[in-house]
C-alpha cells in the first residue's frame, strides 16, 4: 500500500510540479506564463488520450511489472527534463511521461483494492488517494522551495531520484498481480454507451476537472498579481491547500459510503465558495489562507467522491472504467491548463478564477439533478 501511495505521489508531483514553478520556468525558457503552463497540458493530453488503449493492450501483463515499467519511464523523463537544453524537448518528454502517468491512474487504485480484503477495498482507495494530499502538502511546495534555493532543474533532478527509489520499492514489495477484469479497446469505449450512470459520472468529471485546474494551475501568477505574494508565502499557501486536501480526503472517506451524491455536491459547493472567497477577500494574507484552506478541503472530498462514483457505476469493469475516468480527468487537466493559459494571457489571471467557478458549478448542477440511482442499460 505504501509503495502504491508513493507511486501516486511521484506521478502527481511530476505532473503538477510546473504549477509551483511557472514564473521561473517561463523566465528561464523565455516563454510566456501561458506557454509554460503547456508543460502541464502536454502531460495531461498524453495521459488522457493514450490510457484506454495502453490499458487494453497490456491487459494480459502482470500489474506489478507494468507499474515498474511506468516508474522507469517517469524516472528517465524527470532526468531528461532536468538537463533538457530547450523548451520543445521538455514538451516532448512530458508527452511521453504522460502516457505512463495515465496508465498508473487507471491501474493504481485497483491494484491497492486488490491487495487487501474486499471489505477494506474502499478504505484502501482512500489511503492511496492520500498520496494526492502528500503531493500537495509536501511535494509541490518542496519543489517550489528547492527552486528558490537552486533552480527548477535541480527540482526535476531530485524527482528523478525519488522516482527511481519508488521503482525499487514497487519491484521488491508488491506481489504478483495478474491483470483482472481488463477488456479490449472496443469494450472499453462501449462502456459509457451502455452504462448511463458511468456516462453521467464522466461528464461531471469533465466539468469539475476543467474548473479546478483552470484556476489552480495559475494560483502563483494570480497571487503574485493580486497580493504581491513572495515565493515563501506561495509555498505556505500550497502547503495549506494540501493540508486542506488531506482533511477533505479524510472527511470524504467517512461520507462517501453514507451519501455519495451528497458528498460530491457538498464538496463542489465548498470549492465554489473557496474561489469566490479568493476573489473577494483574497487581497490579504489571511483571506488567501482561508480561501485556499477551504479549496483544499473541497478538492479532497470531490476527488474521492468521483473515484467512488466510478467504482459504483462499473464495479465489474472497474479498471476499464478507471481508464475512461483517467482519460477524461487528464485530458481536462490539459485543457484546463490550456484554456486557463489563454484566459490568463488575454484577459488576466483573475478571469481564470471566475472560469473555474462557472465550470465547477456545472458539475454540481449535473450531479444534483441526476437520479440517485441510474442503472446501466444494455
Amino acid at each position: 500500500m505504501a509503495a502504491i501511495t508513493a507511486s501516486l505521489f511521484v506521478f502527481l508531483t511530476t505532473e503538477l510540479m510546473p504549477i509551483g514553478l511557472l514564473t521561473p520556468l517561463s523566465e528561464s525558457l523565455e516563454v510566456s506564463v501561458g506557454a509554460a503552463g503547456l508543460m502541464v497540458t502536454a502531460q495531461g493530453v498524453a495521459a488522457g488520450l493514450g490510457v484506454p488503449f495502453i490499458v487494453a493492450w497490456t491487459r494480459r501483463v502482470d500489474r506489478r511489472r507494468l507499474l515498474t515499467a511506468l516508474l522507469a519511464v517517469l524516472a528517465v523523463g524527470n532526468l531528461v527534463t532536468s538537463i533538457a537544453p530547450n523548451y520543445p524537448l521538455i514538451l516532448g518528454t512530458r508527452l511521453i511521461m504522460g502516457f505512463a502517468s495515465g496508465v498508473f491512474w487507471a491501474i493504481g487504485v485497483s491494484m491497492a483494492m486488490r491487495i487487501v480484503p474486499e471489505k477494506h477495498a474502499n478504505r484502501a482507495a482512500a489511503v492511496v488517494m492520500s498520496g494526492i494530499s502528500i503531493a500537495t502538502v509536501v511535494g509541490i511546495p518542496l519543489g517550489t522551495l528547492l527552486e528558490s534555493a537552486g533552480d527548477w532543474r535541480t527540482t526535476f533532478m531530485i524527482w528523478a531520484g525519488l522516482s527511481a527509489l519508488v521503482f525499487l520499492a514497487v519491484a521488491f514489495t508488491i506481489p504478483s498481480l495478474p491483470s483482472a477484469n481488463a477488456v479490449s479497446v472496443r469494450e472499453v469505449f462501449e462502456l459509457p454507451v451502455k452504462n448511463v450512470q458511468l456516462r453521467v459520472v464522466l461528464v461531471m468529471v469533465v466539468f469539475f476537472v476543467l474548473g479546478h485546474f483552470a484556476a489552480y494551475t495559475f494560483v502563483r501568477p494570480y497571487l503574485e498579481e493580486s497580493t504581491s505574494a513572495t515565493v515563501g508565502f506561495i509555498t505556505v499557501v500550497l502547503i495549506v491547500f494540501g493540508i486542506g486536501g488531506a482533511i477533505g480526503n479524510f472527511i470524504g472517506g467517512q461520507t462517501v459510503n453514507k451519501s455519495l451524491r451528497g458528498s460530491f455536491v457538498a464538496g463542489g459547493l465548498l470549492l465554489i465558495a473557496a474561489l469566490v472567497m479568493l476573489l473577494t477577500i483574497g487581497t490579504n494574507d489571511v483571506g488567501v489562507i482561508a480561501a485556499m484552506s477551504l479549496w483544499g478541503v473541497a478538492f479532497g472530498v470531490v476527488q474521492l467522491s468521483q473515484i467512488n462514483m466510478t467504482l459504483a457505476a462499473a464495479p465489474e469493469t472497474f479498471e476499464a472504467a478507471m481508464s475512461l475516468n483517467t482519460m477524461a480527468y487528464n485530458t481536462c487537466i490539459a485543457l484546463g491548463a490550456l484554456i486557463g493559459g489563454l484566459f490568463a494571457d488575454h484577459t488576466g489571471v483573475t478571469s481564470v478564477v471566475r472560469l473555474g467557478i462557472v465550470l465547477v458549478a456545472l458539475a454540481v448542477v449535473l450531479r444534483a439533478t441526476t437520479g440517485r440511482r441510474t442503472a446501466p442499460t444494455g
